[in-house]
């Protein structure tokens, strides 16, 4: 086994782990913990095929971006100490078989793909292409994608401010 299979093999498992201790643990702000070290995670995993600029990408975004609205959002609700209901048996029995059959469907995609070995080029990429590409309207362009998600980021913190502000009493 090779250095760089031992690297990812270490990567691997902790995104696997931070992503399972992050849906699975029962306080909400914890759970947000473990998604941001989920998150930086994959980013090691971009950092180790030499994709810095996606690493960056991601941790700013979704590390320092999305994470911390979630954990703002659950400060705002008042509920970051609380901890969240047992999930009932039913429920529990459709997330097993969902990712059951999540499995399955992965696992049948897989096996039919052959993944022949075409070339050993490594990926080059332009951090000129990815910034046209990310501000460009055309074909290929991902300007649309980010102002929808700017928007949904909108409405979810203009939500979790209309649940967290307190109703006053009438006297």
């Amino acid at each position: 086994m090779t250095a760089s299979q031992i690297i990812f093999y270490i990567l691997s498992a902790f995104i696997l782990g931070s992503g399972i201790l992050a849906v699975t643990t029962r306080k909400i702000f914890r759970s947000a913990i473990w998604l941001l070290f989920s998150l930086i995670g994959i980013a090691g995993l971009y950092f180790w095929l030499q994709v810095e600029f996606i690493a960056a990408i991601q941790i700013v975004v979704y590390v320092g971006g999305i994470v911390v609205l979630i954990i703002f959002s659950i400060f705002l609700t008042q509920k970051s100490g609380s901890e969240m209901p047992k999930a009932s048996a039913t429920r529990k029995g459709f997330a097993v078989a969902a990712v059951l059959i999540g499995f399955a469907l992965v696992w049948q995609l897989i096996s039919h793909h052959s993944f022949k070995q075409t070339s050993t080029t490594t990926l080059d990429v332009d951090v000129a292409n990815i910034g046209s590409q990310l501000l460009s309207t055309t074909d290929h362009g991902y300007i649309l994608p980010f102002e929808v998600v700017s928007i949904l980021l909108l409405a979810a913190m203009i939500g979790c401010i209309v649940i967290a502000m307190k109703k006053t009493e009438a006297v």
